[in-house]
């Protein structure tokens, strides 16, 4: 049966242009362009439900909420980045592209990135607070002061009732006892606890009662730790004038509050560890340069005991001295009497030849008699005189011999007075003695080379910095020359 068509629809038809007309792959084609361009990547939050996980890798699902729902697609590419399994009913945050799928004519969301809805938009907001302090510079280098080598007291900023309190402070009992701890009480998760946070730091900067502070709390969730990624918070710990030390959660977590404090610390109780030294190291190195030094200062008495012994045996020794110049007298004395009895003989047989020669004449003997007798009495005077010089170069040996023993003495006194010269000098020049007035000695930490030249070190390089207590490692950031 033929079809009848009216005139006024035919001359519709004919009138039509062909451009008019769209085939359905080309409506599509551009919906699909009108709506890609019309959205650029998009953050959405919705419920996943009908989920399909096949073996190609893709993931298919329904994203809704209690108004509408879309078709989603997530590529095995992009599955490779989930840090979790999705599953239905799971409240997701998605970063999307909108597209239409030719084949079906679908509308549809091609999925980027997906994360939880909960801690995902938490961790959104905590890059962007973080991205936004670290570009006014809250975490740059330059502002992070060095904490105290010995500190007298340690403030921690922490809950009275947690562990991480507790391993604090039984870290620093053990590591450095006599440190003073000071525990400002707050609430660490809550909706509270970062005010309170930030009140404590404020609060230790007012009382300046402790050189050091300790900001954290044990483990948890990122919902857990929340309060210390916030913003009042951080610019608390970024203008306090007490260096700061962040010890939050476990060496996995990472908070604002990390980045901007003077020093982060994996754990509390390595926080306790960095904020004092180790006493018992610090025992052991001060035994050890005790040691040195005494030893040094022993050696250098060796030396100097040896050089007033060997000076001592050069000088010549007082009681050979003295034999020498009795033995001296008793020659003198005997050629004395020998050469008075060899006169007195001559004297004597004279007398004799003079005597057979007279007549003996009585005037002539009584004369002969006292010339006699003056010659004896001449003869005593003086062998009386002899026998005082003799005893007085006796004397003059005695006094001699007090004289050397004095002299003796004196050069050792000298020796005794140049020894102490020299310890003073010695204690004078001792590099231990400059450490004790704040220097410091720098060496290449590789070689031990003392560096005393900017140009001795290269950047990025280690050196060792010691201290008149302790030893620092650093790295060279800059060098500067006069």
């Amino acid at each position: 049966m033929a079809s009848l068509v009216s005139p006024d629809n035919n001359s519709k038809v004919a009138n039509r242009s062909v451009k008019d007309v769209y085939a359905v792959s080309r409506l599509v084609r551009e919906a699909r362009s009108v709506l890609e361009g019309s959205f650029t990547l998009t953050w959405v939050e919705g419920e996943i439900s009908n989920l399909a996980m096949p073996g190609s890798g893709h993931i298919y699902f329904t994203l809704k909420d209690q108004a509408a729902q879309v078709r989603c697609a997530m590529f095995r590419t992009r599955n490779r980045q989930l840090r979790f399994t999705p599953e239905n009913g799971m409240q997701v945050l998605l970063r999307v592209r909108v597209t239409l799928y030719e084949g079906r004519g679908e509308f549809q969301l091609v999925v980027e990135h997906m994360e939880e809805a909960g801690s995902g938009a938490l961790q959104h907001a905590y890059e962007a607070l973080k991205h936004r302090l670290g570009t006014e510079g809250l975490f740059d280098q330059a502002h992070k002061q060095a904490l105290p080598v010995m500190p007298s007291s340690i403030g921690i900023v922490s809950s009275s009732t947690g562990a991480a309190v507790h391993d604090i402070i039984s870290v620093l009992k053990r590591r450095f006892p006599a440190v003073n701890v000071v525990l400002y009480p707050v609430a660490v998760q809550g909706d509270n606890a970062a005010a309170q946070i930030h009140q404590a730091i404020i609060t230790a900067n007012e009382r300046q009662e402790c050189e050091v502070l300790i900001v954290g709390r044990g483990g948890g969730s990122l919902e857990d730790l929340w309060s210390f990624n916030d913003e009042a918070l951080a610019r608390a710990i970024f203008a306090s004038e007490i260096p700061v030390i962040s010890a939050v959660g476990h060496e996995v977590d990472f908070t604002i509050a990390d980045f901007v404090a003077d020093v982060r610390a994996p754990t509390p109780s390595a926080a306790a560890e960095l904020a004092v030294p180790d006493s018992a190291e610090m025992l052991a190195k001060v035994q050890t340069i005790s040691r040195r030094l005494t030893s040094l200062i022993s050696q250098q008495i060796n030396d100097e005991h040896r050089h007033v012994q060997h000076l001592f045996r050069r000088l010549p020794q007082p009681k050979t001295k003295i034999t020498q110049q009795l033995d001296l007298v008793g020659r003198l004395e005997q050629q004395l009497k020998r050469s008075w009895l060899r006169r007195v003989e001559n004297k004597q047989q004279k007398l004799d030849l003079l005597s057979a020669r007279l007549t003996h004449p009585q005037a002539k003997i009584d004369t002969q008699k006292q010339k006699v007798t003056g010659l004896q009495t001449r003869l005593q005077q003086t062998i009386k005189q002899q026998l005082h010089a003799v005893q007085q170069q006796q004397q003059a040996m005695q006094q001699l011999n007090k004289q050397l023993t004095s002299g003796i003495q004196l050069v050792i006194n000298k020796q005794k007075t140049k020894l102490s010269q020299h310890m003073r000098t010695l204690a004078a020049v001792s590099p231990l003695n400059t450490l004790e007035r704040g220097y410091s000695i720098t060496t290449l930490a590789d070689s031990a080379q003392v560096v005393q030249n900017s140009d001795d070190v290269e950047l990025g390089q280690t050196i060792n910095v010691r201290l008149q207590q302790g030893q620092l490692m650093c790295e060279v950031k800059d060098k500067k020359h006069d």
